[in-house]
């Protein structure tokens, strides 16, 4: 399937409230997750549509990046576990894992630093455990408000939100001050314009390391509680 393809189909899915209206009510009570190691920094990323199993493109190079702003730290890295599939109302896993995985290391690791990322639908599922339930149709699901204190940055590329509420960094009252939402030009996901190879081009067009460059000043800063 051609990248344009893919692009028009997300958009569908996003223009029908499937991918927000799924991913943001989905960030329900944590599940069972296996306990994560004490890491300096853990990096939750969800990856993008039809992207294999991991963080995908936009998030190994992101990643990558963040590692090597950050040398002599240990960086954990968990990739949420759900479909990343044309089945946005399957996102809602992506949601609740992620929301679970965060919650977890808060509690069994208080003084590792969370960065969290998403490209493109998995920005959405960013959206759901982060932003204001009443800036976001009444739908999200954030996490417990004391779990911000634990989270350094939050960067998300290719965020379908910005075509319907506005970033991320104005709907999100505990992590928006924190938080760069990244959008590729005219990629018509976040953006009205309709440049769709754009979707698909934010390694190349330096956004990943944009946005390591960020999560990396907002991490040799951030101090968790009881530090």
């Amino acid at each position: 399937m051609s990248v344009q393809t893919k692009t028009h189909l997300l958009l569908a899915g996003v223009a029908a409230g499937g991918t927000i209206g799924a991913v943001l009510m989905g960030a329900g009570a944590p599940v069972a997750s296996a306990a994560p190691r004490c890491s300096d920094v853990e990096v939750v990323f969800a990856r993008g549509t039809d992207e294999p199993v991991g963080v995908g493109r936009e998030g190994q190079a992101f990643i990558d990046s963040l590692k090597g702003n950050l040398k002599g730290k240990t960086v954990g890295v968990y990739a949420v576990d759900y479909p990343a599939s044309h089945e946005f109302i399957q996102a809602t896993a992506g949601a609740t894992d992620a929301a679970a995985h965060v919650q977890l290391t808060t509690s069994t690791c208080p003084n590792t630093k969370i960065v969290l990322g998403g490209y493109s639908q998995g920005a959405a599922v960013i959206d759901g455990i982060t932003g204001d339930p009443a800036r976001l149709f009444g739908l999200g699901q954030p996490m417990p408000p004391e779990v911000a204190d634990h989270v350094a940055a939050v960067v998300v590329f290719g965020n379908p939100l910005n075509r319907f509420g506005g970033p991320l960094t104005e709907l999100s009252p505990l992590y928006g001050a924190k938080t760069l939402d990244l959008c590729n030009g005219a990629d018509p996901v976040c953006s009205p314009g309709d440049d769709r190879p754009a979707h698909s081009q934010y390694v190349e067009a330096g956004l990943t390391g944009q946005g390591a460059a960020f999560a990396a000043d907002r991490v040799r800063s951030f101090v968790p509680p009881g530090v």
